[in-house]
This record gives structure tokens, sequence and C-alpha cells, in this order.
């Protein structure tokens, strides 16, 4: 937890920015996995946590602009609760941690909610992502679970965004420790990877790197042979000669500060010939679109430095032909690259995706419906203090590849007929993780290996 003067500080810029209404926040609670007691990992809700700090279950908060008042709502654990859990801190107590001095149990927060309403006084409130808060939200405002997301106050969203994308000195700090976490779990894995070593054990190392620094993960854990399929959690896979390794993986520290990195690792320990040649191509969208970072890009123009130098990669292999600018630029890259080159990182590994990219990757501003551009999250002028990831992929997915062929996509660029002996190949990504500071950007935490000759120098180590 940061000091108390952080969160009074948070609370009145956002008061300021509102300047009227009551905004209300739900903390997470428990939330069982197969049975009510058996509950999955807690974790707080990130916009409680940014603004009032309280790493504990049970919890909602208002901030009464109007009437001038900071209430911390929740109940006193039971003696049933103490024996199961332990002492812990009175509600009181955790709020005198954040500066607010109101505390009221649990029960009077719709009547306070009621009374607010009978005066006419706007309730904010941000759009629900989980169930329970749906249900919970329906309650206290009396508005059906499935208009909630349209009635959830813009205003707010974008106070809340326009807070938490701006990272000071003592976020960047956490940052780069969850960072420096990541970089010691994709070693970890580099010296692990060879032929007879399961998924599965790489997977359980990694977690154990995070776990061990008191942390946890910031997502769950991709380590896969199958790197073509861009989110596969599955572990089930043996490492073969000749194959690569997929990790995407981070660490959540104390704070519940991010870390997201992603390396590609061959498990022969050196790689092929064709592995090198593309993944010395994505090295080189990666360094392209790093040397472009600094305030006033927009990170569209960035990805787009990106997809240009895949295109231009894929037509030395004699995948792709024509002018490769014009290639990204129509969107024939997204056969190799179907997603986009980054995402805002903060307390949330996709930072704020519940209140909507739109907002957080978008300032506002729609997003495209064309696949590919469709799944970049960020594309806004890069701006000091933003934080955020770097992530150039090169893929061969072969349903996609067949699709294409079939629908006559991109034929004035894309050499179907070269495609069909690249089909067994997989998939390369690299990621780290950035700052923009006020003269160009900085990556955050310790080096990662992220070179051909660094990755294999570790898997040789």
């Amino acid at each position: 937890m940061f000091a108390k003067e952080t969160y009074i500080r948070r609370r009145q810029q956002l008061k300021a920015t509102l300047k009227s209404g009551l905004l209300l926040f739900l903390g997470n609670d428990e939330c069982g996995m197969n049975y009510a007691d058996n509950t999955y990992h807690f974790r707080q809700d990130s916009t409680f946590l940014y603004f009032f700090g309280s790493d504990y279950a049970g919890l909602a908060a208002v901030i009464d602009i109007d009437e001038d008042r900071e209430i911390i709502f929740g109940n006193e654990l039971t003696i049933d609760d103490i024996v199961w859990m332990g002492t812990q801190p009175t509600i009181s107590e955790k709020s005198e941690r954040v500066g607010i001095s109101e505390t009221l149990p649990m029960g009077e927060l719709k009547n306070y909610l009621a009374r607010a309403a009978a005066k006419g006084q706007p309730i904010h409130f941000l759009p629900p992502y989980r169930g329970d808060h749906k249900l919970w939200l329906s309650e206290l405002l009396g508005i059906h679970p499935a208009e909630l997301a349209a009635k959830s106050s813009v205003p707010f969203i974008r106070a809340v965004v326009d807070q938490r994308n701006y990272k000071s000195a003592e976020e960047i700090a956490q940052i780069e420790e969850a960072v420096n976490t990541s970089v010691e779990m994709h070693v970890t894995a580099m010296r692990m990877v060879r032929p007879g070593v399961k998924e599965s054990e790489i997977a359980a190392a990694v977690t154990e790197v995070a776990m061990r620094q008191g942390g946890n993960l910031s997502f769950p854990v991709i380590a896969t042979i199958n790197g073509q399929t861009l989110h596969n959690h599955c572990h089930s896979n043996v490492l073969k000669e000749g194959q690569l390794f997929l990790l995407d993986a981070g660490a959540e520290n104390t704070m519940h500060y991010a870390g997201d990195l992603t390396s590609t690792m061959p498990v022969s320990g050196h790689f092929t010939e064709r592995q090198r040649t593309v993944f010395d191509i994505n090295h080189r969208a990666y360094t392209a679109a790093v040397n472009a970072l600094k305030p006033g890009v927009p990170f569209r123009d960035v990805h787009m430095i990106a997809m240009t130098e895949i295109c231009k990669g894929m037509k030395e292999l004699g995948l792709l032909k024509g002018d490769p600018a014009e290639a990204a630029r129509i969107g024939a890259y997204a056969l190799f690259m179907p997603c986009g080159l980054g995402h805002m990182m903060g307390l949330d590994v996709h930072d704020m995706e519940n209140l909507g990219e739109v907002y957080v990757g978008y300032d506002g501003q729609p997003k495209s419906t064309q696949f590919g551009f469709k799944s970049l999250r960020l594309a806004r002028p890069l701006e000091s203090g933003f934080v955020f990831t770097v992530e150039p992929g090169i893929y061969f997915i072969p349903e996609l590849i067949d699709k294409w062929r079939a629908e006559k996509m991109y034929t004035d660029f894309i050499c179907y007929d070269k495609l069909d002996a690249w089909k067994d190949f997989g998939g390369i990504r690299n990621e780290e993780d950035y700052l923009i500071t006020a003269d160009g950007a900085r990556r955050l935490g310790n080096h990662k290996p992220s070179s051909a000759e660094e990755i294999e120098a570790v898997c040789n180590a």
C-alpha cells in the first residue's frame, strides 16, 4: 500500500474532474470455484485498489462530491470469520490507512443511494464485469442487469481512465518490480527448455518464480509449442527436437502491478535456419516499433511501422508480393499478425480493459471493425507516463490461411501457393514493456534475452 497521501490526492483529483454527483465503487468479493467455501484466488477490483488501497473482500465505497463525504462500507468480521481467517484490521483501521474516517455497515449502502436518488443526485457507476456485481448493482439501483453497461457513467469512466493512464513515479517503480520478476520467469524457462520436458513443468516453474516473490501471475501462463494459437493455456505437450516453445507470462507484484513479457525459444538449443529467418524478421519489426516510440506519435502508426516490417519480411520469403507498406495499410498483414502490437499496462495486465478499450486506448474515438485492426487495443497518440507493451508476432495459422484462400482475400499481395509449406511452422512473438518519457521511451525492468543469440546463449548455458 502506498502512503495515505497518495490515495487522498487521487480522490481529490477525481472529485475536481467530475465536480458533482455521487461516485459508487464496488470492491470484489470472494467467489466459489465449485462450492461457496472453495474460492478462487481473491483479487481486488483495480479501480477500488487505485482509489482506496484496501485489498480485502466485501467492501464498497462512495465519494459523495456534493456532500463532501468519503465513506467505506463493509461488515466487521464475526468470530466465525476470525476462527477460519485469522485476525484482520477493522473496517475503520483499513479506512484510516487511506485517509478515510467515515465507515458504515454494508447494509446502509442501499439506503444511502436511495436517499441520493430521491433528491435527484446523479449516481455514477462503472460498467460491471462480474456477474455478482451486475446483480448487486441491479439491487442497489433498480436497474435491470442487461441495462447496466449502457447506463454506466461515461464521465466517470473517462475520469478514471484519465488518471490511471498516467503512471506516477511510485507506480512505475512497482511495475518495474513486477517486470523484473517476469524477466526471471522467462530466463527460468529458457534454462529449462529441451526435448523431453513437459509444457506443464515449465508452466509450473515460472508460476513458482512469480509466487516466490510474494505476488502472483498477472494472467494465466501461456507455455506452448503451438505458438500459432495466440492464447493457448493448454500445457499437455512434451517438447520435441526441432520445435519452438513460446512463453507468454508475467508476474503481478504484492501491490498488484503487472508485468507482461513473451519469449520464443528453440527446444533444441539453436534455431533452425528457417526458424532463425522468421525470428529475425519479427525482431526487426520489434526494433522498428521501439525506435518509433516517443510522445505525440499515435500508437497506430507504431503498429503500422511494425506491420510494414513484417510484410517486408514475408515478401523476402516469397509469401507476399507487391508493396509491403500497402499490404500493411489495407490489412493483408493480418494473415501473419492477426492481433494488435500492444496494450496499456498497470494494475491490470490489459489496463482498465473492463472500462472499455475505446476510452483507454482510443481516447473515445471509434475502433476499426476490420480483422486485425479491430484487435489493436492501443491506437491513441502516446503521452509521457503511458506504460504499455510492444509485442509483434508472426503466426502461421492453417485454418486462417485456408479461410482467406477460399475467400480469395488480398490475392494481389498474398502468395497462397507458397503457404502450404509453412502451415507446420507455428508462431513466434517477442514482448517487452515500455514507458513513454518526456522525450522518448524507456524499456522497463531488467534486460530480457530477446535476440536469437541471447536466447540461444541462455538455453545452452
